[in-house]
């Protein structure tokens, strides 16, 4: 079995290659490293060259789901690949559990692992501190090893390879651009071919970093819009989908007076209302995030 790590990427170049050079201090070293770029800016391959692993860097359309994608085009049934998000830190001994759990549990066909800090919920994080976490003894969890849940967390996510090949499965590219909730979706259409599990022995950081992030209209306007086209298509059951709009439009609609630096409020709440009044007006529909200025 092959251990394949993938990070899409986009204009961050000076986010992505630490991490992939941190991946050197894996105690089990990747088979190889894909970074799916949208342009040749988005990496210096030059600063990956001399690791101790492949690192193989191929071009895709723009957009998550189109980068992953091209990224599943090259598995093999019997690999294994996980998907980072190009700001994620992982602990040292990240890839050698994952490769002992994919092996022992025949049963699981995806793993997320356990974020034990998260930077997406405020300025964001150093590698720095992300090492710090890491190496704190006291953060290891205890409990069961797999615990099953809805969906993995798109940052860090791990996937057998068999059922999406014999199967076809792949990213919507109906969800563009940032394409917010993609790993719902994915994780649900995988769900229907094995168990969806959390691993407490797969640990890391998300540095949350905020360069290059998509615009506050068009992600809010996926903040209404996406969880509605899921649960029309059926990976995403309505409870969840109702909970997340109110949540997202609550948090918008109160913030905006007092926003957060690093976060555009007004323009993800000016995205809410669009979409909602696309819905009235019937013309909802996640490609037209594309249309905006």
């Amino acid at each position: 079995m092959r251990v394949i790590v993938a990070i899409p990427t986009t204009g961050r170049p000076a986010i992505v290659v630490p991490a992939i050079r941190d991946m050197a201090r894996q105690t089990r070293l990747p088979d190889m490293v894909v970074v799916v770029v949208a342009g040749p800016g988005d990496i210096d391959a030059g600063q990956v060259a001399d690791l101790p692993f492949p690192v193989c860097v191929i071009e895709s359309e723009r957009g998550a789901t189109f980068q992953r994608n091209a990224a599943l085009d090259m598995l093999h049934p019997e690999d294994c690949m996980l998907f980072l998000d190009d700001d994620f830190v992982m602990a040292p001994d990240f890839l050698a559990n994952l490769d002992r759990l994919i092996a022992e549990n025949p049963d699981v066909t995806m793993v997320t692992g356990t974020v034990l800090a998260d930077g997406i919920k405020g300025p964001g994080l150093s590698h720095d501190y992300a090492q710090e976490v890491l190496a704190d003894q006291s953060l290891l969890l205890q409990g069961p090893e797999l615990r099953d849940v809805y969906n993995c967390y798109g940052c860090n996510m791990a996937l057998r390879a068999r059922p999406l090949v014999e199967n076809r499965i792949r990213f919507d590219t109906r969800l563009k651009l940032y394409s917010w909730l993609e790993d719902v979706d994915f994780s649900r259409q995988m769900a229907a071919h094995g168990r969806i599990v959390k691993a407490a022995a797969l640990r890391g950081v998300h540095l949350g970093t905020k360069t290059g992030r998509t615009s506050g209209l068009r992600f809010g306007y996926s903040q209404i819009d996406n969880p509605l086209y899921l649960n029309a298509k059926g990976t995403m059951i309505w409870p969840r989908a109702f909970r997340m709009m109110l949540r997202n439009f609550s948090s918008n609609l109160l913030r905006s007076f007092y926003p957060e630096p690093e976060i555009d409020r007004w323009g993800r709440l000016k995205g809410n209302f669009r979409a909602i009044a696309d819905l009235i007006r019937g013309r909802l529909k996640p490609e037209n995030v594309t249309t905006f200025e």
